[in-house]
């Protein structure tokens, strides 16, 4: 004790130093916020160039599924719980917002808090007991969930049964409605104009904030402990059953305000809108482009529901290329279209300047002194 009390203890040093990180624009985070605001300016100005109403009825529903899938994104990519049956909590947006709007009255907006309400339960209700469960049983289970949604709007009267809901009106604000289009400058917008920017502005905008800023939190990097691994994370002290239940429940919120953009877009709502298959495309969304990667997701949300639309020309055989498309990608990109470590390719390509190596450090505690060396000898 007397001699290791003799001792200096040093803080170990890197063999190698780093090279000097990009600073400026170039700096990855700062480029993909420069490219995100691009694209976000050229999906604004758009409608200036080509408005026609199949245009920007396919862009407001691909826009509708970048929100989705950002709500997927926080379950299966931030919290790594596979969700089969999400589609569910976007048809428990659009019933309640089309029950609400069409026999008591309410418009649209007046919706939310119910909606918001509706979806809290109903992910309480599912994930409160099943959210113990782990892999593959609780994909069993949300598949499950998806499939009683759907055959209960099948089979009870409020909801239309198999014709579902019509007449849904659009979204309206104290008085004012889309429906009544909007003379700006001179320019006249119209009903579909008007809800495409709605979407843009507040879905998009509103989603891609929200949930980076909920993935660089404190909740965000528990998620990810919970995803990488349950039992060391809960070994730190982290709740994994609480943390995958608020990812369970802020998805169900994002699913169903995703559904009543999808009624308003729509105006018409049916148990065939939510079946099965549009649960794996949105999951589909989330993989391809990347799990837990904002920018990921929305590419993928974009390839999953513009794909289809540009081979319309194919005829049949657009979803055999759409299906080609995807096994091609998965094959080449097999983490995802753009990953949560993506590095962006001209940072591959830069010339590192060499540096020296650091010189070989001593081992803690055989710095000081005469001792030691005494004892080597």
């Amino acid at each position: 004790m007397a001699r290791l009390q003799k001792h200096q203890l040093r803080v170990p040093k890197p063999y190698i130093e780093r090279p000097p990180a990009v600073t400026g624009i170039l700096a990855p985070e700062r480029f993909m916020k420069l490219v995100g605001l691009l694209l976000f300016i050229g999906a604004a100005v758009l409608p200036f160039i080509t408005a026609t109403p199949y245009m920007i009825s396919i862009l407001t529903s691909a826009m509708i599924y970048i929100v989705l899938a950002m709500g997927l994104n926080v379950v299966v990519g931030y919290a790594g719980l596979l969700d089969l049956g999400y589609i569910a909590f976007m048809a428990v947006g659009a019933y309640t917002s089309g029950i609400l709007t069409t026999q008591f009255g309410f418009s649209m907006l007046e919706t939310i808090p119910i909606v918001v309400l509706a979806c809290i339960i109903a992910g309480v209700v599912i994930g409160g007991p099943t959210l113990r469960l782990r892999s593959d049983y609780l994909a069993i289970v949300t598949l499950g969930f998806g499939e009683i949604i759907r055959i209960t709007a099948n089979n009870l009267q409020v909801t239309g049964g198999p014709s579902g809901i019509h007449g849904i009106p659009t979204w309206s604000f104290f008085g004012w409605s889309f429906a009544d289009g909007l003379e700006l400058f001179g320019v006249h917008f119209g009903p579909k104009i008007l809800f495409y920017y709605f979407v843009l502005f507040v879905g998009i905008g509103l989603a891609v904030v929200a949930v980076s800023r909920l993935g660089r939190g404190k909740l965000g990097r528990a998620w990810k402990s919970v995803r990488d691994d349950e039992d060391v994370s809960e070994a730190m002290g982290i709740n994994g059953y609480k943390t995958k239940l608020a990812a369970y429940i802020i998805g169900a919120v994002w699913g169903g305000f995703a559904g009543t953009l999808m009624a308003g877009h729509l105006s018409a709502i049916s148990p065939n809108s939510f079946e099965f298959l549009y649960s794996a495309l949105v999951l589909m969304a989330v993989v391809l482009g990347g799990m837990g990667s904002t920018p990921g997701v929305i590419i993928g949300a974009l390839f999953v529901s513009l794909a289809p639309e540009l081979l319309r020309e194919f005829s049949e055989w657009r979803f055999l290329i759409f299906g080609v498309l995807l096994v091609v990608a998965m094959i080449f990109r097999p983490k995802g279209i753009w990953p949560a470590n993506a590095v962006l390719p001209f940072l591959k390509k830069r010339t590192i300047p060499e540096v020296p190596a650091t010189e070989a450090i001593e081992v803690a505690g055989e710095t000081a002194g005469p001792d030691i060396e005494e004892e080597r000898r």
